[in-house]
């Protein structure tokens, strides 16, 4: 006996995207490979679509014109995903209102209120936030990687509940974040992604600087993501280890020879390795190792003229801007 599949989770789900970029484009090959269908793909400049779109059936409209985008679909949108940058996105409410393009809208802004599409209510649409709380350098199309992305929803009841539906589909965790936090969840997120990458890239310098042999970069990477691996998301604490976990002195040592040959990296390394026994604190007493070495260490930070190399490079960095 045949027993016909189930069908997909999305399937009669039909969406419509504004900006096909890195983040966009992923998003929707994640809900067209559970089942949903693209109809339309609008972009601020009249381009090709992209080659991904091949095969979908969409059709490219210009971002003014997507709110009689109902007779191009056949019906009317289920989704409109809204994935231009930040300081893009008032125009592009700008630009959709006045018209109904579909019975949801959201956009995939981290740090943004859903209430910037506001605007679009006036016609009946419901809004609200989608963003994966991932990094994009380049288009992640794999289910896989949607599968260990959490989604932050917000917005209109409707629009949420759609969120959670897509996220379900994906076999995605998400929850819904409140304006009030969005401004410090994007900072977390922020210091998750581009202050590990950032982190990373100072301690490869640091390297240069000291002449250790260039193929030891590879190494500091393996060693990033070993550590990475081991951290227990709730409890990140627990994975510390080191000199500075410690409480050995021999991190003063470091910090003098840092000063040394890159005087700029010295603040951050000194306030780091502060925050390091703050979260350690956390969990249990400081052993007499640790507060002897925190003392040590709040005393640099105290010094005057600590902050002294970056306010000279902050100087460099404002002059080169201009």
């Amino acid at each position: 006996m045949n027993i016909a599949s189930a069908p997909a989770p999305l399937s009669g789900l039909t969406f419509g995207l504004v900006g096909p970029g890195r983040v966009g484009s992923s998003v929707a090959r994640w809900l067209l490979q559970r089942g949903a269908q693209l109809a339309v793909v609008s972009r601020r400049r009249e381009a090709p679509l992209p080659r991904w779109t091949r095969g979908t059936g969409a059709t490219a409209v210009p971002l003014r014109q997507l709110g009689a985008v109902a007779a191009l679909a056949g019906r009317e949108l289920d989704l409109l995903l809204v994935a231009v940058p930040d300081a893009s996105l008032e125009a592009a409410v700008e630009a959709l209102a006045g018209g109904r393009a579909a019975a949801v809208v959201l956009h995939t802004a981290g740090g943004v209120d859903s209430e910037v599409l506001a605007p679009l209510r006036a016609a009946g649409v419901s809004v609200g936030g989608l963003h994966p709380l991932r990094a994009f350098p380049r288009a992640l199309p794999s289910l896989a990687v949607a599968r260990r992305t959490f989604f932050a929803l917000q917005g209109d009841a409707p629009a949420v509940a759609l969120g959670e539906r897509i996220a379900a589909a994906l076999d995605a965790r998400a929850a819904v974040v409140p304006p009030a936090a969005r401004l410090l969840y994007h900072l977390a997120a922020s210091w998750a992604a581009g202050g590990t990458v950032t982190l990373l890239g100072a301690a490869v310098d640091v390297h240069r600087a000291a002449r250790v042999p260039a193929a030891a970069a590879a190494g500091l990477h393996e060693l990033a993501l070993g550590a990475l691996q081991e951290v227990e998301p709730t409890e990140a604490a627990a994975a510390l280890t080191g000199p500075v976990a410690r409480g050995d002195l021999l991190v003063l040592r470091q910090l003098e020879e840092l000063q040394r040959v890159d005087a700029t990296l010295h603040p951050l390394a000194v306030l780091l390795a502060l925050e390091t026994l703050r979260q350690l604190a956390r969990r249990s007493p400081p052993t007499e190792a640790q507060a002897a070495l925190a003392r040590a260490l709040l005393e640099r930070a105290l010094a005057p003229g600590f902050l002294e190399p970056l306010r000279a490079a902050a100087q460099v960095l404002s002059s080169e801007a201009h």
